[in-house]
This record gives C-alpha cells, sequence and structure tokens, in this order.
C-alpha cells in the first residue's frame, strides 16, 4: 500500500462495470504468482508510457534490433496505465480500460520509462584521479599510474571502506533512474583482492563481473604470462563463485587477442559467461572474439572495421557504448549510427569508474548519444534500458509489460525526449524497484 494513499477498493464481480470487465479480458494482463494478500497498484495519469513492445504502442513491430528510420522502438502508448501486483507488471494500456486495483498512484500527465539497466560499471575501488582528470583537461602532461593508482588505493582499503563507496554510488545511480547494474572487480589484482571485489558486489546485485584481466598486475609486469596463468587458474577458482560473467580489457597495452581467448575460455568452462572491453584505443581482434565466444556484451566498440560490425549484426553479441569515457577522455565518439544502420543491438552504460568515466547518470549518457553519436532520443533510451537488457541477456527488466519485473521511473516532463532536450536537468522525480517507490 502507498503510504498517504487510500485504496482503490476493487469492485465484486457481479457489480463490476463491463468496461472493467473487458479490461481484465481483453488487455495485455499476465496472472502473477503472487498470494491473494499481494496488494495491487495502478498509475494512471501517465501522459506518454514507454514499454519498449512496439506491438503495444504505435511503433511497428520488430524484433529487438531496429532501423534508422523505421518505427519507434519504444512502444508508445498516449494516456496510459500501469497496472503492479507485487514486484511484477501485469498490466499496461489506456487508461480508460485500466483494471480494478487496491491502491491508484496518480502520475500527474508525467512520462512513464523503465528503470535504466547500466551493464557496465566499476564501482568496488577506492581512492579518486582528481589529479589526473583536470591534468588531461587542462592539457598538461601528468604521470599518474592510471588504473594502477586505484589498485594501490583498492588494496589499501578495508572492507567496509569498499562497501560504504559502493553502496554511495549505487545510491547515486538509483536517485538517476538506474534500477538495475552490473559492475566488476579489477581493481584488486590479487587472488585475495579480486575475490573480496566480487563478494562485496555480490551482496548488492546478480551482475557480477569478474575482471582480474584488467592490467598486467603490477607484480607480474615483468612476466605477463604468469599473470595469465594466474586469472586463468588461482585466482579464477576463488573469484568464480561470486560472479556471473568474466571480462577482459583485450588492447594493446593490456591484453592481446591469444591471452583475451585464453582467460574467456578458462571462465566459461567454470560457468562464467563472456564479455569484453574490446576496440576502445584501436582496431584490433576484440570484437571478433566476443562473436566467436558468443559473449553478451562487447563493449566500448570505438574502432571497428566493416567486418567487426558485419560480424556484431549477425550475432548475439550486444554492443555497449560508454560515451562517459569518450566525454571525459576527449577520444573519438563511438559510431552508434554506423552500427544501428547495420542491425546491431546497442546498449548504452556509464562505465562509471575512477579514472575515465566518473559518471553514474545514465540520463548524461543518454544526451551525449543524442548529441554526439548519432543516435534518436529514442534509439538512446531503448539502448539504455532493453539494450542494457540485452547486454545483460534478461528479458524480466528493461521494458514495462506484462510479466516483466516493475522497476519504472517517472519523468517531471511529459515525454522521454526531454531526457536529451533538457540535459543535466534531474528529470527523474520517482524511482520504483520491484514494484516499491524507493525515490
Amino acid at each position: 500500500m502507498i503510504p498517504g494513499r487510500p485504496p482503490t477498493s476493487a469492485p465484486e464481480p457481479d457489480t463490476a462495470d463491463q468496461a472493467t470487465k473487458d479490461a481484465m479480458s481483453n488487455a495485455t494482463t499476465v496472472s502473477p504468482a503472487h498470494s491473494a494478500s499481494t496488494a495491487s497498484t495502478l498509475i494512471t495519469n501517465i501522459a506518454s508510457l514507454v514499454t519498449n513492445d512496439p506491438s503495444l504502442g504505435w511503433g511497428s513491430p520488430r524484433s529487438s534490433k531496429f532501423e534508422s528510420g523505421g518505427g519507434s522502438p519504444l512502444g508508445l502508448i498516449q494516456d496510459a496505465a500501469v497496472a503492479i501486483e507485487g514486484d511484477r507488471v501485469v498490466w499496461t494500456g489506456d487508461q480508460s480500460k485500466a483494471p480494478a486495483t487496491d491502491n491508484r498512484v496518480d502520475a500527474g500527465g508525467r512520462a512513464v520509462i523503465p528503470g535504466f539497466v547500466d551493464s557496465h560499471s566499476h564501482l568496488v575501488f577506492a581512492g579518486d584521479r582528481t589529479q589526473e582528470f583536470n591534468a588531461r583537461m587542462s592539457g598538461r602532461q601528468y604521470s599518474a599510474g592510471g588504473i594502477r593508482t586505484t589498485v594501490a588505493a583498492t588494496r589499501a582499503a578495508s572492507d567496509g571502506e569498499l562497501e560504504a563507496n559502493l553502496t554511495r554510488y549505487l545510491h547515486e545511480a538509483l536517485r538517476q533512474g538506474t534500477t538495475t547494474f552490473e559492475t566488476k572487480s579489477g581493481y584488486g589484482l590479487t587472488v585475495q583482492d579480486e575475490a573480496r571485489a566480487l563478494r562485496i558486489a555480490a551482496a548488492h546485485t546478480d551482475e557480477v563481473t569478474y575482471l582480474g584481466a584488467h592490467i598486467v598486475s603490477p607484480d607480474h609486469a615483468d612476466d605477463p604470462a604468469s599473470y595469465v596463468a594466474l586469472v586463468t587458474g588461482e585466482m579464477l577458482d576463488a573469484c568464480a563463485p561470486y560472479a556471473r560473467w568474466i571480462d577482459v580489457f583485450c588492447e594493446k597495452g593490456a591484453f592481446d587477442g591469444d591471452q583475451a581467448r585464453a582467460i574467456l575460455t578458462a571462465g566459461k568452462a567454470k560457468g562464467l559467461h563472456p564479455r569484453i572491453h574490446a576496440n576502445q584505443l584501436s582496431y584490433g581482434p576484440g570484437v571478433q572474439l566476443a562473436v566467436e565466444l558468443d559473449a553478451a556484451s562487447a563493449d566500448h566498440c570505438t574502432h571497428l572495421t566493416d567486418a567487426d560490425v558485419d560480424a556484431l549484426a549477425n550475432s548475439a553479441t550486444v554492443a555497449t557504448l560508454l560515451p562517459g569515457a569518450e566525454f571525459s577522455t576527449r577520444a573519438e565518439w563511438p559510431n552508434a549510427r554506423r552500427l544501428l544502420d547495420a542491425g546491431v543491438t546497442v546498449a548504452l552504460s556509464t562505465d562509471c569508474n575512477p579514472g575515465s568515466s566518473f559518471t553514474s547518470s545514465v540520463p548524461f549518457c543518454v544526451a551525449l548519444a543524442v548529441r554526439d553519436m548519432g543516435m534518436t532520443p529514442d534509439e538512446a533510451l531503448w539502448s539504455a534500458t532493453a539494450g542494457g537488457a540485452a547486454a545483460l541477456r534478461r528479458d524480466d527488466i528493461g521494458r514495462l509489460t506484462p510479466g516483466a519485473r516493475a522497476d519504472l521511473l517517472l519523468l517531471d516532463a511529459p515525454s522521454h525526449v526531454h531526457l536529451a532536450y533538457r540535459p543535466g536537468v534531474p528529470l527523474v522525480s520517482e524511482v520504483w524497484r520491484r514494484g516499491v517507490r524507493e525515490v
């Protein structure tokens, strides 16, 4: 029951009006597996509802891969309502046909969208790299150690300090609409520190990624092969129980294609599914390797050949774009338009980390993608919700359709387009996660 709002009593079956009966029998509904005591809630007076199911709105029916110039992938419904029971959506449609529920919430003419799915972040760390960023933005040389600086600070931090830092950024992200997040290890680079990072992360999300192969550990700088052996052996054994995914930074100065293949293959043998940092700084084998190994996602995808784009378009691997990194490093923007036009499934994520993309704001990344990466507002929102869900191989999040998890946002705006139209403005006014208002 929503505090401060009186329940709306459901009519008895023999007295319900015909419109309600018709709505319950003909609208898009699902029978939830909840007890009879579970309260139901109707959010009504929604100016524009994003369902991410084109069959429910005016968008052209299509798969999750959509083309430039086609119908909207968002399945928009105007003057809409959403019914929630327990932690699930059970009905969406025209508010005039809404079913009776125990509680009713007035959206006040706001837009409602799915909660953001941030499928790439690095949140278990200590310290920051303010001086490095300031020097980079000021055009000055700076000799700090980059990732190694964060590794040293993370190793020195206590478990409590790491968890406090993690929860701080999770709360920050939640206030901006992120209801599902993935996060990685990668700032410990020892067996003990990688395992504890994943253990801490696993207490807060199911989407945990083992990234022992972030860089070659400073302890093995003179013998990278020994570090690969550690990452695929003792470290993997210690980390696998806490993780769902395995990742590797496949790039010059980190791990080459053969090393990355060995690391991801070892992870698969332990039941971890691959994802990969690919083609961020230069052309390389990362994207092709991602497709070869059926990685859920190839992340960054800035420097792509035509063969890379074709491989992604003909695979189940999502191209996850991370515009916060390009913004914070003044690097070349990924060409989202090229990927979308080829039929690639695209996700947008923050890459929140202390070095190259210290933002937890998905709305900021949506605005960057529209302004600088060739995406339409509809495509950017889809990629930050349903696209992120695809990058995590989830079909229960990133959409507002019957059976989906009731993760949704109310915007202080009549349309989702305002996310790009009014960049930097805190438009997320309410955040509902698993059917409960948390912001």
